[in-house]
């Protein structure tokens, strides 16, 4: 069974940064597509970026690119989300997923997901 606990999230200033952890069990990240969402109230979840084949392939969202760095420690089974220039609009809680094969930006392609983690970006 495939488990993932997000961390790291919290307050922080605008044009600030902010780094999010997602702990993976069950899963191999060769195999596995991890990816981070996110989503404000009343919007859909929205696609931040992704990472598969142990690190080799990433992709971002349009909003992000530039400014997030995904990444991933395959020894310690963890992806990372770092968050840079954030905005104010990318208030949300940010969750991780996974899914066994290729990326996708579809959230209802992704098997698994975190209980989410808040982030907040403040004036």
């Amino acid at each position: 069974q495939v488990q993932l606990v997000e961390s790291g999230g919290g307050l922080v200033q605008t044009g600030g940064s902010l780094r999010l952890s997602c702990a993976a069990s069950g899963c191999t990240f060769n195999t596995y597509t991890m990816c981070w969402f996110r989503q404000s109230p009343g919007k859909e979840r929205e696609f931040v970026a992704s990472i598969t084949r142990g690190g080799a392939i990433t992709y971002y969202g349009d909003t992000v690119k530039g400014r997030f760095t995904i990444s991933s420690d395959n020894d310690k089974n963890t992806v990372s989300l770092q968050m840079n220039s954030t905005k104010i609009e990318e208030t949300a809680v940010y969750y991780c997923a996974a899914r066994h094969g290729k990326t996708t930006v579809a959230y209802a392609a992704y098997e698994y997901w975190g209980q989410g983690t808040q982030v907040t970006v403040s004036s």
